[in-house]
């Protein structure tokens, strides 16, 4: 990180307003980037950008030299973080308070790992720093997650959740990936866990078996099962 960037950071966590507006101004491109991964969501694109604002301002705030850590990567889990909450709490899915304090509990983990290691963490290295199981760790993060991740594809065949939906129309793009959120809910357990892992969470069908220590035949098969259900549910 440049002198002229660690001086302005300074500055700002001093209370300059001026050297945040310049950081802010200087970062545009960075808060672009990451809110357009949320257009879409029935948030204006302005909106998103200011939500991102804030995150980044937020990062500002905590950001710490001493860990070696480039500012960038500091700053865009801060910056979709904010988006990611307002998109949450404002929204029509809802999750149970203690769900989300596990997802807030392992958001900070994340962020203090990728700090400290300079990577981003190991699903074990996440359970051994939150002290929750994998199983905990995927469903809180599941859970709390944005809806648009139904168009994530599971990694072995391009199979992407959407395609459960069929077609439909931008308008109504938002009302379906709810509802199919909402079918999600209605799993038995062992289902439900996991679409998380394979779909929401992009793991292949042999990491999954690991996480919930099954055979990658039994995760076909519960994955297979899933995706009819919720095909049923749907219709």
């Amino acid at each position: 990180m440049s002198l002229e960037r660690t001086e302005l950071i300074r500055r700002a966590q001093a209370g300059e307003k001026e050297a945040a507006q310049r950081l802010v101004e200087e970062n545009a491109g960075l808060i672009w980037s990451v809110a357009r991964r949320y257009f879409g969501r029935g948030v204006e694109p302005d909106d998103l950008y200011q939500l991102g604002c804030v995150g980044f301002l937020k990062a500002i705030e905590g950001f710490d030299p001493g860990y070696g850590t480039q500012f960038s990567t500091y700053a865009v889990p801060k910056i979709s973080g904010e988006i990611r909450r307002f998109l949450r709490d404002d929204g029509v899915v809802k999750v149970s308070r203690s769900v989300k304090e596990q997802a807030a509990k392992i958001r900070q983990a994340r962020l203090l790992l990728e700090q400290r290691i300079g990577r981003e963490p190991k699903m074990s290295e996440l359970s051994a720093e939150t002290g929750l199981s994998p199983e905990e760790i995927a469903f809180a993060e599941t859970a709390t997650g944005p809806a648009d991740s139904i168009q994530r594809e599971s990694g072995e065949d391009g199979f992407t959740l959407e395609l459960v939906l069929g077609d439909f129309g931008a308008e109504d793009k938002m009302v379906e990936h709810v509802a199919l959120r909402a079918a999600i809910e209605k799993l038995p357990e062992r289902e439900k866990q996991v679409i998380g892992l394979r779909y929401y969470h992009g793991m292949t069908q042999q990491d999954s078996a690991r996480v919930l220590h099954v055979s990658q035949v039994q995760i076909s098969r519960l994955e297979r099962r899933a995706v009819d259900m919720l095909r049923k549910m749907m219709e």
